[in-house]
C-alpha cells in the first residue's frame, strides 16, 4: 500500500494526500523498467509480424505489426513523459501532450487497418498461411497481459494519465494477440482466408475506440504532485 503523503504542497502550501516522494520515485524507477522492456519486445515482436504479414499477405498481420510499431512510439513518448520528472513542478502539460501523441497513433492505425482490410475483403485477396504469425500472436497472448498489469498498477502512482494510456495500450495488444490468433490461426488451420481481413477490422474497430477513448481522458488528480 502506498504511503500518502501528508506534508505541504510545495505550490499551495496545503497538504495533500497522495503517493509519498520516495513511492513516486521508485515508481518511476520500475515504470523505466518496464518501457525498456516494452521497447524492446514490441520492436522485436513489430519487425516479425510485418515481415510475415507481407510475405502471407495478412493485412492482419501487418496491422498487428504497426500496432507493435505504434506501442513503441507510445513507449517512447512515455519515456519522455517521465523524464519531466526529474525538471520537477506540474506535469499537466507535458502528460496532456504525450497522451493526445498516444491517442493520435491508435487513430492512424485505424484507419490504414480498415482501409486495407476491406480492400481485401471485397477483392477477394486470400492470404497465405503463416506459422510464423500464430507462434507470434500465441506469444504476444502470453505476454502482454501481465505487462499490461504491471503498468496500470503505476499510473495512479505517478499520476499520469499518459501513463494509464500506455498501459491501455499493451492491453490493446493482447487483445489483437487474441484477434489475429483467431484469424490467422483460422487460415493457417482451416484455409478460411476471410477470416484474416475480418480480424484486420476487428482491430481497426478495437484500436479506433481506443483512439476516442484516450483522447477524452481527463488527467489523473495529482499529475503535478512531483
Amino acid at each position: 500500500m502506498v504511503a500518502p503523503d501528508l506534508h505541504p504542497h510545495p505550490q499551495t502550501g496545503s497538504r495533500s494526500i497522495g503517493p509519498s516522494h520516495r513511492a513516486r520515485q521508485a515508481a518511476v524507477r520500475r515504470a523505466r523498467v518496464l518501457n525498456v522492456a516494452t521497447i524492446g519486445w514490441n520492436t522485436v515482436e513489430g519487425v516479425v509480424a510485418i515481415v510475415a504479414g507481407v510475405a502471407a499477405g495478412s493485412v492482419s498481420l501487418v496491422g498487428f505489426g504497426i500496432d507493435s510499431a505504434i506501442e513503441v512510439s507510445a513507449a517512447v513518448i512515455l519515456a519522455w513523459r517521465l523524464h519531466q520528472e526529474r525538471n520537477g513542478g506540474c506535469m499537466q502539460a507535458a502528460d496532456a501532450r504525450a497522451t493526445k501523441a498516444i491517442a493520435a497513433s491508435f487513430a492512424a492505425l485505424a484507419i490504414y487497418v480498415a482501409h486495407e482490410s476491406l480492400g481485401d475483403l471485397i477483392g477477394g485477396t486470400k492470404p497465405e498461411a503463416s506459422t510464423v504469425g500464430v507462434v507470434l500472436a500465441a506469444v504476444s497472448l502470453a505476454l502482454m497481459p501481465a505487462l499490461a498489469r504491471a503498468k496500470a498498477r503505476l499510473a495512479p502512482v505517478l499520476g499520469s494519465a499518459a501513463a494509464k494510456a500506455d498501459a491501455a495500450q499493451t492491453n490493446l495488444c493482447a487483445v489483437l494477440s487474441a484477434v489475429v490468433l483467431v484469424g490467422v490461426g483460422a487460415n493457417w488451420a482451416a484455409g478460411w482466408w476471410w477470416a484474416d481481413p475480418i480480424a484486420g477490422l476487428g482491430i481497426a474497430v478495437i484500436a479506433g475506440a481506443e483512439a476516442v477513448r484516450t483522447w477524452r481522458a481527463d488527467s489523473l488528480d495529482d499529475t503535478c504532485c512531483a
